[in-house]
């Protein structure tokens, strides 16, 4: 089945901390490089762009000349806290070569749960929205333990394309997509490129528990898919990816809702 996205006009994109950093953990200017630009691709598109983005810890990693990402919980939020300043100006830096004002937006699941909080928060995007701002959103990290420990934004991405009633999610990692099995461990393996059912079969496939694995890619697509809101899981490192996804080209791993919202 061809893949018809013209008449998406409002996207959530996420990226992972993967995407964003080097093998030592620390944030790769030239990856938020490559974000930035794919963002602008569906700008000239006329689409909305929502960019939910982690990388604060490595930026904290890389300005506190730690040799790695630290394994202590308080390390990591200290990290985050020094990070994300530095994480925004290098986005404000490449979003300004294209003339794209920026929002930075730090929220936690109250933000989402809290229902004078969730109203704030989606009259503050209307009016970003209003201004032509990208919203570019990290959870708090410095903050919210849960999230550093499990979620990897994946999870805050899919409240957020509900909440702004996003027409698609897209989560960018460092996997093609969903697999029939690990590979990098098994031969024959193929890529699902599409999933209408959320089956115990299916969460299996995804497995452990890894830092922003396929486990929570896969909650997230759920929980969308629950509300009506298509999902793709697709790489970041694929050339011009974000475009040739909306143009319609088989690109990562979609899920579909089983019904319309």
């Amino acid at each position: 089945m061809a893949r018809d996205f013209s008449a998406v006009k409002r996207v959530v994109v996420k990226v992972g901390t993967s995407s964003l950093t080097d093998k030592n953990s620390k944030l790769d200017p030239l990856k938020v490089k490559k974000v930035v630009k794919e963002v602008m691709s569906l700008r000239r598109l006329g689409k909305e762009v929502l960019l939910v983005t982690s990388g604060a810890i490595g930026a904290g990693v890389g300005r506190l000349g730690l040799k790695r990402r630290p394994g202590e919980l308080s390390m990591l939020q200290a990290a985050a806290a020094v990070g994300q300043g530095i994480l925004m100006n290098v986005y404000e830096r490449y979003f300004g070569k294209y003339g794209q004002p920026i929002a930075q937006l730090l929220l936690t699941k109250e933000d989402f749960l809290h229902p004078e909080r969730s109203k704030n928060l989606r009259n503050t995007l209307r009016a970003l929205r209003s201004c032509g701002v990208v919203p570019v959103v990290n959870e708090n990290d410095s903050v919210a333990v849960e999230e550093i420990k499990f979620g990897d934004n994946d999870l805050l991405s899919a409240h957020l394309a509900i909440l702004s009633e996003a027409d698609l999610l897209i989560l960018l990692s460092d996997v093609n997509g969903l697999y029939t099995g690990d590979p990098k461990r098994e031969k024959g393996v193929r890529i699902l490129r599409e999933v209408r059912e959320f089956t115990p079969q299916l969460e299996k496939l995804a497995g452990g528990k890894g830092f922003g694995g396929m486990k929570t890619k896969l909650q997230a697509a759920k929980l969308v898919c629950s509300a009506g809101i298509p999902a793709v899981v697709a790489k970041a490192g694929e050339r011009n990816v974000l475009e040739r996804l909306l143009r319609g080209e088989e690109v990562g791993t979609l899920f579909l809702p089983g019904v319309k919202r």
